[in-house]
């Protein structure tokens, strides 16, 4: 089984390309914060390329930017080439079948104001999330009656 799956920010702005068949390819990085710190208490970050294809592609290129959260799912491609100086180089990337924009635009318009722990961080586990506002009344919380569990069927 090859699946990864991955939330991070861009690191640039998507590379969109056609190719001569006229297939959409959609290039970009991830930072993504490491779950654990290193030996100074920092977290380390890894930086992973990410492709896609077709109509995900077109989508990407055309609402992602640089600092866009992004949760990706896909697959892992190792692939070995030879550079101009004859040298064997191996490149990873994540070929990407689904990509979920996890920030709104005006996240994206003050992602600066951000920093690591409250933004996509691993300090618990749990990302610090933005409060959401709810337009239910107390009253209507405060008329629910709880439910005793001898009559929940599971």
């Amino acid at each position: 089984m090859n699946k990864v799956i991955l939330i991070g920010n861009l690191t640039r702005d998507p590379e969109l390309k056609v190719t001569a068949s006229n297939l959409s390819v959609c290039n970009f990085s991830v930072a993504v914060n490491r779950r654990f710190t290193n030996s100074e208490g920092k977290r380390e970050v890894d930086f992973i390329n990410i492709v896609t294809f077709r109509g995900t592609a077109d989508n990407c290129g055309k609402y992602l930017t640089k600092g866009s959260k992004v949760g990706i799912s896909g697959s892992l491609q190792i692939r070995s080439y030879e550079g101009n100086d004859g040298v064997k180089r191996i490149s990873a990337e994540v070929i990407a079948d689904e990509v979920q924009f996890l920030s709104t635009k005006n996240d994206q318009s003050s992602a600066g104001n951000y920093s690591g722990n409250n933004y996509g961080g691993f300090d618990d586990g749990v990302e610090d999330l933005p409060e959401v506002k709810n337009n239910s009344s107390k009253s209507t919380i405060e008329s629910l009656k709880p439910i005793n569990d001898d009559s929940v069927p599971f």
